[in-house]
């Protein structure tokens, strides 16, 4: 993982800490003193889904979104090839969607003066800017994957299957291997 990769990782898994320390306390609160946060919910909504977004980046780096595998573990090299390329064509596609969907609903929040439905009463441009901040960095990272595939597709399609593959068993015991040593050494 990049160091980028791992700070912004690191601020999300704080940000979800701190949403699991505030559902927490309203939960007690609400049970114990008959007491509401007020927008806990709100805020968490807003922390899952800037969170995804930019979650959804470091996942296709990993290559850790799902993937069925019963096809390409079955299909000589060269079909397992194609099938890989469109896996990243339809990661790319999907971005794309997400990020001019998510740009058309900041737009419309921002040009109607949109405030949340809650007590907190918040703008939605902004917690709707980092979510698509978020989305619009996937689309950008999709798209390099895809011309990445698209290119060893054309030039070498063994490498563009260790590259975009769904990981093996092999690679998964090696990286939980690696993950436990980095650990130790801590």
């Amino acid at each position: 993982m990049t160091p980028v990769a791992r700070f912004l990782a690191l601020v999300a898994g704080y940000a979800l800490l701190l949403l699991t320390l505030t559902i927490t306390a309203e939960v007690l609160l609400r049970r114990f003193a008959n007491v509401s946060l007020q927008g806990g919910d709100e805020l968490g909504g807003y922390t899952l889904a800037i969170t995804g977004a930019f979650g959804f980046s470091l996942a296709a780096i990993e290559r850790a979104h799902t993937r069925v595998e019963i096809l390409t573990e079955r299909v000589n090299p060269g079909v397992g090839s194609v099938l890989n390329l469109l896996a990243t064509l339809g990661t790319m596609l999907m971005a794309l969607f997400m990020a001019w969907r998510g740009w058309a609903a900041l737009m419309e929040s921002i040009e109607f003066k949109s405030l949340s439905g809650t007590p907190l009463m918040t703008p939605l441009w902004m917690p709707q800017s980092l979510w698509v901040f978020g989305l619009a960095v996937f689309a950008v990272v999709s798209t390099a994957l895809f011309l990445h595939a698209a290119i060893l597709f054309l030039c070498d399609r063994d490498r563009l299957n260790r590259f975009y593959g769904p990981k093996s068993l092999d690679d998964l015991i090696h990286e939980e291997q690696a993950g436990v040593t980095a650990r130790g050494a801590q």
